[in-house]
């Protein structure tokens, strides 16, 4: 039988702590003696979708951050002098550009951005500085130029190539705040170029050159030296990062490109492509964490897309036991995180008003539901918790019913519109989410909740009841239940529409779930028997992961996909205590052990 040895060429490590790591040590595995951990090194790289630009544009300005960017100009169909700032979620409006262009360069962060250089008609040298909140006049630039590059920040500014009529520039200026002045000249006269970095740590790349070009140049603030060339040769394109980690995306390479590629200060490397291939966008943030947003598909777009570049540990995923619930129940509701995890209402004999506390090792009675009740949801936290819906029986009696926790007493919140058992629940207390569940008859209906009133969101497309949840208001997932049998069928929430994800692997009902819509936590349930079944979600797919010890069905849950908390809910016969602690396969390493590169 092969060997880990003969394929990687060297031997598992027997370590007595995690070691040191980073990005060049992928694949490494070891044996953590400390804690009886087999453990390897990986790194997930990703796009996701993030909220739309309000005004779709192409050649625009950007600058800023992944939670914290900005986009301004561009070209919709005429000059555009719209301003937006992004928050990690949505974009919203910010002040004017005194003068629409497009193709401009840009550079600085949200609150103090800089765009010069541009097209009106004509090129134009004008600069402008913004506060957060409103443009104003800076020093003009020394040449007039369009489709140009930048990078720095607002009061060390750098400025490189760009057009004039047809003439191609390798001009470069450097801005203090004030007034630019010459730097050195680009090697290669080009515009429609991608830039990042620092005034004196600056990288071009990409562009035109009288044909497309993969040319890369470093600037260490007074020269440009040649670089690594990218991959794919483009123009168009946008980038984000620093001059030794950096991040290109998107252009034009005779047609529409979603080709990403990341710099390490001398090469380029291919990695995971944009969901939407377009030319003429803009970026901003960095290699871990870069933001694409704009640009053109054959008409303008308003896209925006988010990239992850994180490293992970992986070790094998287990399930644990934990301290037993005081009140042994089923068909209840959950919320919080595995160290601070909340268990109310649900049912034995009788429905059940107790809350219980969790904090990693032991439950301790809290405040007790208003509206004792069985089969309803949950979201929030083990301080700022939310209760909605369930039913009381006998006779049954569904409820519409909305509590919340402020980590010791229920208070009455805004009634759901539609009273309802078996549901789901995701979110916060201040922004739930409400969906599927039974009224008599298979729901699909689907409420939002802005901590104070309910208001109806966009229907599943498969109406089911006995279903589970993960997630956020705006990024929910919906996963299991049952129709006329159990079903697999897994949807995506994006705050208004629910659309098909990747199904279960096991079809099953009365399941528990977790975590988030890219990271989500499947467990227990009954398909045609009790499961011990447990999966995880990537936002595209389930992967079957370690069994929980017990099997059963209608437990609660919370926490996340990697720290997982699974408690109460019923076999065949009775209804148990027993409460359950997930660790999952990719954990983040910590700053004690991990460098980045």
């Amino acid at each position: 039988m092969t060997t880990y040895n003969q394929l990687a060429g060297f031997r598992v490590n027997y370590l007595s702590a995690d070691p040191t790591l980073n990005s060049g040590n992928e694949g490494q595995v070891w044996y953590n003696s400390t804690t009886g951990k087999l453990r390897s090194l990986v790194q997930i790289k990703s796009w996701a979708a993030g909220g739309s630009l309000s005004t779709a544009r192409n050649t625009l300005g950007g600058t800023g951050t992944q939670t914290e960017g900005l986009a301004f100009g561009g070209y919709t169909g005429t000059n555009s002098n719209a301003t937006e700032e992004y928050n990690g979620s949505s974009w919203s409006g910010g002040g004017n550009l005194s003068t629409a262009r497009y193709g401009m360069g840009s550079a600085g962060i949200q609150t103090a951005g800089l765009g010069f250089g541009g097209e009106t008609t004509v090129v134009v040298t004008n600069t402008e500085e913004y506060d957060g909140s409103t443009w104003t006049a800076g020093g003009n630039m020394a040449t007039a130029r369009g489709y140009l590059s930048g990078c720095g920040i607002q009061t060390a500014g750098l400025a490189f190539g760009g057009v004039v009529g047809t003439t191609n520039q390798t001009a470069t200026e450097e801005y203090d705040g004030s007034a630019w002045t010459a730097g050195g000249n680009l090697g290669t006269a080009r515009n429609s170029l991608a830039g990042c970095g620092l005034q004196t740590a600056g990288l071009a790349f990409g562009g035109s050159a009288g044909s497309i070009t993969a040319a890369t140049e470093e600037y260490d603030g007074s020269a440009w030296t040649a670089g690594g060339s990218l991959n794919t040769a483009r123009r168009r394109l946008a980038g984000a990062g620093i001059q030794i980690s950096a991040l290109a995306f998107g252009g034009d390479t005779g047609t529409y490109s979603a080709a990403t590629e990341q710099y390490n200060g001398s090469t380029w490397s291919n990695t995971v492509n944009m969901a939407t291939a377009r030319q003429s966008l803009a970026g901003d943030g960095t290699l871990q964490a870069g933001l694409a947003f704009g640009g053109y598909t054959g008409t303008n777009s308003a896209a925006t897309e988010e990239f992850t570049s994180s490293i992970n540990v992986t070790t094998a995923a287990a399930w644990a036991s934990g301290g037993n619930m005081g009140t042994a129940r089923r068909l209840l509701g959950g919320a919080g995180t595995q160290t601070a995890g909340l268990g109310f209402g649900g049912y034995a004999g009788s429905n059940k008003n107790n809350t219980e506390e969790y904090d990693g090792s032991a439950w301790t009675a809290g405040g007790n539901l208003a509206t004792a009740r069985y089969d309803l949801a949950g979201a929030g936290t083990q301080t700022a918790g939310l209760a909605f819906g369930g039913a009381t029986y006998p006779p049954i009696v569904y409820k519409n019913n909305t509590e919340e926790y402020d980590g010791s007493a229920w208070t009455g919140g805004g009634n759901m519109g539609t009273a309802r058992k078996a549901l789901a629940g995701a979110g916060t207390q201040t922004a739930g989410l409400a969906f599927g569940g039974t009224i008599g008859s298979n729901s699909a209906a689907t409420e939002e909740y802005d901590g104070t009133s309910w208001t109806g969101g966009g229907n599943l497309g498969t109406a089911r009841y006995v279903l589970a949840g993960a997630g956020l208001q705006t990024a929910g997932l919906a996963f299991g239940g049952y129709t006329t049998t159990a079903v697999a069928n897994t949807e995506e929430y994006d705050g208004s529409t629910w659309t098909a994800g990747g199904s279960l692997n096991t079809a099953r009902n009365g399941l528990s779930g977790t975590g988030l819509q890219t990271a989500g936590l499947a467990f227990g349930g009954v398909s045609t028997t009790l499961t011990t079944a447990t999966e995880e979600y990537n936002g595209t797919s389930w992967t079957v992961s370690t069994a929980m010890t017990t099997a059963r069905r209608y437990m609660g849950g919370c926490g996340t996909q990697t720290a997982g908390l699974g408690f109460g809910g019923a076999n065949a016969t009775v209804e148990l205590a027993n409460t359950e602690e997930y660790t999952g396969s990719f954990q983040t390493p910590t700053a004690s052990n991990l460098t980045t590169s």
